[in-house]
């Protein structure tokens, strides 16, 4: 029920964000996904392993485009390099499906405890 709830405030949400302005404006998720790179035990997933993990996992998935950067953050008291892969999509379940598959194959190829994914609603548009 309360995923009820929240799948019809979201799309209230972003028919609103549909509507702004002269321009034309895209509504979409944007979901964030961060992904740890110190390997439990030891070692760390190297850049070829992300190169290898991005084209056979997230582009497939995502072939319109997708972000991804570095960044340091704390897991559990501990410092951590993380990974973010930023995915803005339309809202439909297709794609929450896509999105999760990533975080679920990201945990367990590099052995990670868990993947964080945060979603939120956004607006998209293009500056011409």
């Amino acid at each position: 029920m309360k995923t009820r709830v929240a799948a019809i405030t979201l799309a209230l949400f972003l028919t609103a964000c549909a509507s702004v302005g002269p321009q034309v404006v895209e509504a979409v998720v944007s979901d964030r996904i961060f992904c740890g790179l110190n390997i439990p035990g030891g070692g760390a997933v190297t850049q070829a392993d992300i190169d290898q993990f991005i084209e056979e996992v997230v582009t497939p998935r995502f072939p319109d485009g997708f972000t991804v950067w570095r960044a340091k953050g704390q897991w559990r008291g501990g410092n951590e390099e993380t990974l973010v892969i930023e995915i803005l999509h339309p809202y439909d379940a297709r794609f929450d499906r896509a999105v999760e598959e990533i975080a679920d194959e990201y945990r367990t190829r590099f052995k990670q405890e868990a993947v964080m994914r945060v979603s939120i609603p956004a607006r998209m548009d293009f500056v011409r």
